[in-house]
């Protein structure tokens, strides 16, 4: 006799297997068991709104903006010194300034006598002083440059500009001299600072920044020079000033070159 099947002894009985998935002939060869994933964890509200704003905080530090003794050493240190020559042109007596600034002068005659130690001494002074627009473009410039390339590299640039310009201006003077095209007095021409260093620097750096960026550089400081050109108070200067910029424009190979090795 067959049990009669109730409601108490259905749910007693343990529901068959789901075989569905056996293999043909193949007893208790079921397919791979699958293993439960875990979920991934969604962030947090803030956590998403912290990794946004991380980057940002890492880009907008003003501080970078200006040499560190540890961050741009030949920036700091070059300031160093231009603040000290500044201080003495401002407080020392008069004659002892004019002394040490027509020493230092890259003039024809000192070009011809001490080359070297005349394009070196000539770049530790300012011209027009502290209040010079060169002064604020030396330490954001070489800063910003030096903390792409390197101090070392940095120098180089700078140096390259200061040089070549200096040449390429005074060299003129002493053939223009020669031929009694100017007088004797030009060979002593009172030249030096930093303004053909910084020109070429503001040129180099030009190179490595974003194309929204670098030709409002160039358009702005490039106008500033034409303008000082067009008022002719100091044409050799003023001519300098854009063949340094173009000189800078000149290395963008070189820096770019120098860039993806200090980044790479």
């Amino acid at each position: 006799m067959e049990p009669i099947a109730t409601a108490d002894n259905e749910s007693s009985v343990a529901p068959l297997p789901d075989v569905s998935e056996l293999l043909d002939g193949m007893p208790r060869q079921r397919g791979g068991a699958s293993i439960a994933q875990p979920m991934p964890v969604q962030p947090t509200v803030a956590e998403t709104t912290v990794e946004v704003l991380a980057p940002a905080a890492r880009t907008l530090r003003p501080w970078r903006l200006l040499p560190t003794p540890t961050g741009t050493p030949f920036t700091f240190a070059y300031a160093a010194v231009l603040a000290f020559t500044t201080l003495i042109t401002t407080y020392a007596a008069p004659s002892l300034v004019e002394t040490l600034l027509q020493g230092s002068s890259t003039d024809v005659a000192h070009l011809v006598q001490t080359p070297v130690l005349v394009l070196l001494a000539s770049a530790l002074w300012i011209a027009g002083g502290i209040a010079s627009p060169y002064v604020v473009c030396f330490l954001l410039v070489l800063t910003a440059l030096e903390r792409r390339i390197g101090g070392a590299r940095t120098a180089v640039v700078f140096l390259l500009g200061h040089v070549l310009a200096t040449l390429a201006t005074e060299v003129p003077v002493g053939l223009a001299v020669l031929v009694g095209h100017l007088p004797d007095s030009s060979l002593h021409r009172l030249d030096y600072g930093i303004s053909f260093g910084v020109a070429a620097s503001v040129g180099a750096l030009a190179g490595l920044l974003a194309p929204w960026l670098r030709w409002p550089v160039l358009v702005l400081f490039g106008s500033m020079l034409v303008e000082d050109l067009i008022e002719f108070t100091d044409p050799l200067s003023n001519w300098g000033h854009l063949i340094s910029l173009a000189i800078g424009i000149a290395t963008w190979p070189m820096i770019r070159r120098w860039y993806r090795t200090a980044t790479a």
